[in-house]
């Protein structure tokens, strides 16, 4: 797959050359702007953003439409797309493909894959605790305790 941001430039160079950086996008699908302080924002042209968010709504709803009739293979065709859930139980795997389909429903109708993404990370976030036994023998023996409050991460 290829990179989304085929080309990287510093955030003050769209300032300093708008017209400049507006043109580069001739030439490339995106601009990822680097920001110091800040997460990287990507400059497209609305004309390919329309394209993509077109192709990503047809995708999303050929996809639900294919969960929707082959509901009983998908438990069996999701760890292809997804390795990680060869870790989960069966039960998870199941309730992990079910939220699935129901996520991939709600988010065709909204047009917004927002709820796709953070249901798969927190479903790629438990099979890392199945696949790592000091990991999961942390979070559920009672003999260890609480570790008691976490200090919040740090951004970037």
């Amino acid at each position: 797959m290829t990179a989304l941001h085929d080309d990287s430039v510093p955030f003050s160079d769209l300032l300093r050359h708008p017209t400049e950086m507006a043109d580069r996008l001739l030439t490339s699908r995106a601009l990822r702007l680097r920001r110091r302080d800040a997460g990287d924002l990507v400059l497209m042209s609305a004309d390919r953003a329309d394209a993509e968010h077109e192709v990503i709504e047809l995708v999303a709803r050929l996809l639900v439409t294919i969960a929707q009739s082959q509901r009983a293979s998908l438990p069996d065709l999701l760890p292809g797309a997804l390795p990680w859930m060869r870790f989960l139980p069966h039960a998870d795997a199941e309730t992990m493909t079910a939220e699935f389909i129901d996520a991939a429903e709600a988010a065709a109708a909204l047009g917004n894959t927002a709820a796709i993404n953070r249901l798969v990370v927190e479903w790629r976030h438990t099979a890392e605790v199945h696949a790592d036994p000091d990991l999961r023998r942390a979070l559920v023996d009672p003999e260890l305790g609480d570790f008691g409050l976490v200090d919040r991460p740090a951004e970037g």
